[in-house]
């Protein structure tokens, strides 16, 4: 039977969602389903964060076929449950607030999906692997075991939103809020528009959101081309792009203007129903995003209080939020690597003998994941660093 074919495994499902807790499970699946109600932009971006909750609950409510994407996915929820039951009553209650944690807010599933698959791959290198961050409560959250050497890790999730000036949900939510107003400004200018936005400082909370929205509503209402402050920079212009179609795909419309902008870009696109008439938005703060920075101050962090100089340290770091265009971007530039070997030369990254990196197409090891599941970088100067029996959790992957 393909992958494809297979139905998923209720048991797991139904273990894993009481290591949950039900009514936990219950409400935050009921609260996901109102914060993806379709036709709103932020709630496609609530679907994309939360794709790991909203997937189990579809696999739980009875999808009959499961994708291999859903299989590994299903994997980590049984190495949860495996986990749970090995783990006395204290640890097993850290285990648990975890999930809890995942489950409530802007919370997901990833860090402890994030823990479970780093656990996993060191196994699967050879090996022997305990969660002493569960079972004692130590800063560090594994200590791998080889040949007789150790080395702890440590399970880090930082999102892209850290590095970028102009927060994607800031923009959706921004979107949201002006669409009805877009909807009748197109009706009485039939046509295909597009406004462009400069943040020079970038967007970020209620205030700001509220003042551009003010603003643009105001440019529209007083036909109005350009509109320029400290705060944002705004220009209407009729949108000119050959060829370019509504839908999705590579001579769609979205994708035309992600060639025109960048990777960087934030973007929307409004159209009139029953009608050719397209409103599209583009944004950019004045600064390039700083998502390798946000990563590595991070690490500076995790260096200083969850690493010691008693044992080799490694930092696991998963880069959630992002998109294929910014992990190609980070990847391709070098901006990762660069900023993580410059990171590796400084003091605090004395007690760090690799870091390694992945994202959600590594976790589902789509076609825009790194060759072998993660990038890694070695620190040279570490005494650890041509050590034979930690090698295979040490060298670099890049």
């Amino acid at each position: 039977m393909s992958l494809a074919a297979a139905a998923p495994d209720r048991r797991v499902l139904d273990a894993f969602i009481r290591l949950c807790g039900p009514r936990l499970w219950r409400e935050r699946q009921a609260a996901l389903g109102q914060r993806t109600l379709p036709g709103s932009f932020a709630g496609r971006g609530a679907q994309q964060r939360h794709a790991l909750e909203l997937v189990l609950g579809r696999l739980h409510a009875g999808k009959a076929e499961i994708t291999g994407a859903e299989r590994r996915l299903l994997g980590f929820a049984r190495q949860a449950v495996q986990l749970a039951e090995s783990l006395p009553a204290a640890p097993r209650d850290r285990l648990q607030a975890c999930l809890s944690a995942g489950l409530s807010g802007q919370g997901t599933l990833i860090p402890l999906f994030h823990l479970l698959r780093t656990a996993a791959r060191a196994r699967a290198k050879g090996f022997e692997v305990s969660f002493p961050g569960l079972a004692e409560g130590t800063p560090h959250d594994l200590l791998i075991r080889r040949d007789g050497k150790t080395a702890t890790i440590v399970c880090e999730t930082v999102s892209a939103e850290e590095g970028r000036a102009v927060h994607r949900g800031d923009w959706w939510t921004l979107v949201d809020a002006i669409n009805p107003a877009l909807q009748t400004w197109l009706a009485a200018h039939p046509g295909r528009y597009l406004l462009k936005v400069t943040l020079p400082a970038g967007l970020a909370g209620p205030d700001q959101l509220a003042a551009l929205q003010a603003r643009i509503t105001a440019l529209l209402a007083e036909a109005k081309r350009q509109d320029e402050g400290a705060a944002a920079i705004l220009k209407l212009d009729p949108l000119v792009l050959a060829g370019a179609q509504a839908g999705e795909g590579p001579q769609g419309l979205p994708a035309q203007l992600r060639a025109q902008f960048g990777p960087e870009a934030h973007l929307a696109v409004t159209t009139a129903p029953g009608s050719g008439s397209v409103f599209a938005l583009a944004a950019r703060a004045g600064q390039e995003n700083a998502i390798a920075a946000a990563l590595c101050g991070r690490l500076e962090a995790a260096a200083a209080a969850r690493l010691s100089a008693a044992e080799p340290g490694i930092v696991a770091v998963f880069l959630d939020d992002l998109d294929r265009l910014d992990w190609q971007a980070l990847r391709d530039r070098l901006e990762l690597e660069g900023a993580v070997r410059r990171f590796l030369t400084g003091p605090i990254a004395r007690r760090v003998a690799a870091v390694s990196c992945a994202s959600r197409f590594e976790m589902f090891e789509t076609a825009d994941a790194a060759p072998e599941g993660e990038l890694r970088f070695r620190n040279p100067t570490h005494p650890a660093a041509r050590d034979a029996a930690l090698a295979p959790a040490l060298l670099c992957v890049v």
